[in-house]
């Protein structure tokens, strides 16, 4: 087989190419329902142990 040339993306999207590979999003904090005080989702609340 011989050597195919690779393809290269334009010039155009060069900037969106590696925007839209950013990783995981940080999620904003909620307030726990027993407490009050600021916790992730799906983790237990740091004040009161509280899922």
């Amino acid at each position: 087989m011989t050597a195919v040339p690779k393809h290269w993306p334009s010039s155009r999207r060069q900037g969106r190419r590696r925007a839209t590979h950013t990783g995981p999003t940080i999620q904003k904090p909620i307030l726990c329902k027993h407490c009050g005080q600021p916790k992730l989702v799906g983790f237990q609340c740091p004040n009161c142990q509280q899922l």
